[in-house]
């Protein structure tokens, strides 16, 4: 398949553009500083800065693209709002050009974070055990606000975009490696389970990507 892969130089985005090279993809590789990407033997790389960039700059990574995989999110308190702005700036590139499917990372809580387009969530993810319900999400909530804010509003875009689209939303990351024996449910969170390695993460939205029975699904993942 030929693949763009954003924010290619990030914990998620490296493992996307590892694997999908290593699995013989065609790959466009679009990150702010080509340098952190080192070389990549096969990858099309195109400079661009997701906090600001706009729908013309994209459409040259996006235009004939298969699928776009996108590991945006921001990382510190000063990049809150690139997700939602970088990713519909990808979603009017995508119109623009015909590119119909698009994959990307969200995080496990916020089906339970407020948005413009669902002002009153729901106050319980249906598939979080009483510890992370009462206890972990709470405090990981309070103190990822902003983070969580983003990517709730990104999802709203996703959502509203009229593409084919796939959400992941997986727990505490980490720098495991990648097993491939994660557990995935649509629309909800997973029990018995509270981290997943980046790598494995990126596994799965390659495998949704090419899966659909994901269109139009939100999804759990976990270790």
């Amino acid at each position: 398949m030929e693949l763009t892969v954003l924010a290619a130089t990030g914990g998620i985005g490296r493992h996307l553009l590892r694997q999908a090279l290593a699995a013989g993809h065609q790959v466009t590789a679009v990150v702010r500083n080509p340098v952190k990407l080192g070389a990549r033997p096969g990858a099309r790389v195109i400079r661009v800065d997701l906090a600001t960039a706009g729908p013309e700059e994209l459409r040259a990574a996006v235009e004939g693209a298969d699928a776009v995989l996108s590991g945006l999110g921001p990382v510190g308190k000063g990049e809150a709002g690139v997700a939602e702005q970088g990713t519909r700036a990808v979603i009017a590139a995508m119109r623009a050009t015909g590119t119909r499917r698009l994959v990307v990372v969200s995080a496990a809580p916020v089906g339970t974070v407020p948005s413009p387009a669902r002002p009153h969530p729901p106050r319980h993810d249906p598939g979080e055990g009483p510890l992370m319900r009462h206890l972990l999400t709470p405090i990981v909530k309070r103190v990822l606000r902003a983070h969580y804010a983003d990517l709730a509003r990104m999802e709203d875009a996703v959502l509203a975009s009229g593409l084919d689209w796939t959400v992941v939303r997986p727990p505490r990351l980490t720098d495991g490696p990648l097993t491939r024996t994660y557990r995935t449910a649509h629309g909800q969170n997973l029990r018995g389970g509270s981290t997943i390695s980046r790598a494995d993460v990126a596994d799965s939205m390659l495998r949704a990507a090419a899966d659909p029975a994901t269109v139009g699904r939100i999804l759990g993942v976990v270790n």
